[in-house]
């Protein structure tokens, strides 16, 4: 398997690469890891992923060569000589990765951070200066760069809970509190596009309801509060987004059953209604794959009468792709650069 470019970055580096216990944390899932294994087969590899696609991705291709973890959070009794960090799509999300790896590691253990240099890592000895020690520039090449600083451990202990942002919002006549960790959308006001979705739901909805990319659980706990008679499902590719959408839940005396999902691929399932904000970014670069594939796959999903109401950017061609793939498809609601889209089945 070829090698991303941040991963060429690291192994042109190998020799910082050499530790009994390395931690590598949201690397993406390409040759990275048959590369350092080779090049330092007696290193005990942990890899930790938010990001539920990549941690399936490295559960096929590294079956039991290396400890996988997927999780919003990472703890472990080992105690790690090597990060290796890649720098995240949210740079909020950095210094929560430094805080919640610190009680794992040693005094000047070494953090390696590599990406793309349009994904922002440049910024990383700013972002980092409470969390590391000398951070310096290591490496640059094929547009992007390494950096290399040493753990801080005289930090506070970590606590999950004060990485949470709150806020509250009203809208029609229903209000909700929402809480979102780092790197989760939208995590600091309710989003337009959402808004325009709460304000052109069905007139009812009863029966199970998926919300697909479920975010911090704005979606979801509406519909809970405006239709309580709904049995409430979230999936989301994020361990991020799952942890912030169940503690939303909690805060407005909800229930709901979360999932981790790349795409459909553990949705088993059918539900009455399903809706959603589908993502359409995947790190620095446009990426409507997903979404295409989840709308046209769908259907086998929906229960007889079932349908499907989604949120998107109005220059994404979607209702061609529901029309095609689940049926007559209306649009509820073209303003502010949004569009509604509504597929009913018969």
């Amino acid at each position: 398997m070829s090698l991303s470019n941040p991963s060429q970055l690291l192994m042109r580096n190998s020799d910082l690469l050499e530790a009994d216990c390395p931690l590598l944390i949201n690397l993406p899932a390409d040759g990275l890891l048959a590369a350092y294994l080779e090049e330092y087969p007696g290193s005990k590899i942990t890899c930790f992923n938010n990001n539920f696609e990549q941690y399936q991705q490295l559960r096929q291709s590294q079956p039991g060569k290396v400890e996988l973890v997927f999780d919003s959070h990472y703890t472990n009794t080992k105690k790690h000589d090597l990060v290796i960090i890649a720098f995240p799509k949210s740079k909020a999300e950095l210094a929560y990765t430094l805080a919640m790896v610190n009680p794992q590691l040693a005094e000047n253990t070494r953090i390696l951070v590599v990406g793309e240099n349009k994904g922002g890592v440049k910024s990383t000895a700013k972002l980092a200066a409470d969390y590391l020690h000398h951070i310096d520039k290591i490496d640059s090449a094929r547009h992007c760069t390494l950096f290399a600083g040493q753990a801080n451990t005289q930090l506070p202990a970590f606590d999950i809970h004060a990485w949470f942002k709150q806020y509250k919002f009203t809208l029609g006549g229903i209000e909700l509190e929402i809480a979102s960790l780092p790197g989760v959308f939208s995590q600091n006001a309710l989003d337009k596009g959402t808004e325009l979705l709460l304000n052109h739901l069905p007139a009812t909805l009863a029966g199970e309801v998926l919300d697909f990319g479920c975010g911090a659980g704005v979606i979801s706990c509406f519909i809970g509060k405006k239709y309580p008679q709904a049995q409430l499902a979230l999936l989301d590719v994020s361990a991020l987004a799952l942890a912030s959408a169940e503690k939303t839940l909690a805060l407005n005396g909800l229930s709901g059953k979360t999932f981790p999902s790349n795409s459909l691929s553990e949705v088993k399932g059918k539900y009455q209604h399903i809706v959603s904000n589908p993502p359409f970014h995947q790190g620095v670069k446009t990426h409507y794959a997903a979404t295409e594939n989840f709308l046209r796959q769908i259907k086998g999903h929906l229960k007889p009468k079932g349908n499907i109401t989604i949120v998107a950017n109005n220059f994404l061609s979607y209702k061609p792709i529901m029309e095609t793939a689940i049926g007559m498809t209306t649009t509820l609601a073209n303003e502010k650069g949004f569009a509604i889209y509504h597929s009913q089945l018969k």
